[in-house]
């Protein structure tokens, strides 16, 4: 199914790890129209980079996402997030700054610096909140901005 001009619910609800291990990762019709705002909304981080983006994660059920160890909040749940890069633009690093810069074209909730990939997350009442993740020994940390 077509959600908008360049993502497919597909795209935005496959699951590697979902399909290896039969978890049914098919959303609901209330987070099938989240999973609409989120299309949109990487509509507007692909116009803003000009070449394709590669989701790598975005809609997560509640069994998914804790199988893999996703925050107990997270807005994957409730299809209104993905993960992605977009290596024909730049380093994921690259990306984040030229979105931050883009945030009121954009209206992205969050969006997070996590190493080798990037997050958004998109709501009606978006927070423009921008954040590094810092994976180590322990829980992952947060700072504020692209570090």
């Amino acid at each position: 199914m077509q959600l908008s001009q360049h993502f497919t619910l597909d795209e935005l609800t496959r699951s590697d790890y979902a399909i290896r291990h039969g978890i049914d990762n098919t959303p609901s019709a209330e987070v099938l129209a989240n999973i609409g705002m989120l299309a949109a909304g990487l509509e507007g981080v692909r116009a803003v980079l000009a070449v394709p983006v590669h989701v790598s994660s975005g809609y997560r059920c509640a069994k998914l996402n804790s199988a893999i160890g996703g925050s107990k909040s997270s807005a994957h749940m409730q299809g209104l997030a993905a993960d992605f890069t977009c290596p024909q633009f730049g380093t994921p690093a690259d990306v984040a700054r030229v979105l931050v810069e883009s945030k009121l074209r954009i209206g992205f909730d969050q969006l997070i610096l996590e190493g080798r990939w990037v997050h958004v997350s998109f709501s009606d009442e978006p927070r423009y909140e921008v954040l590094t993740a810092h994976f180590g020994n322990g829980p992952t940390t947060y700072t504020k901005g692209i570090a």
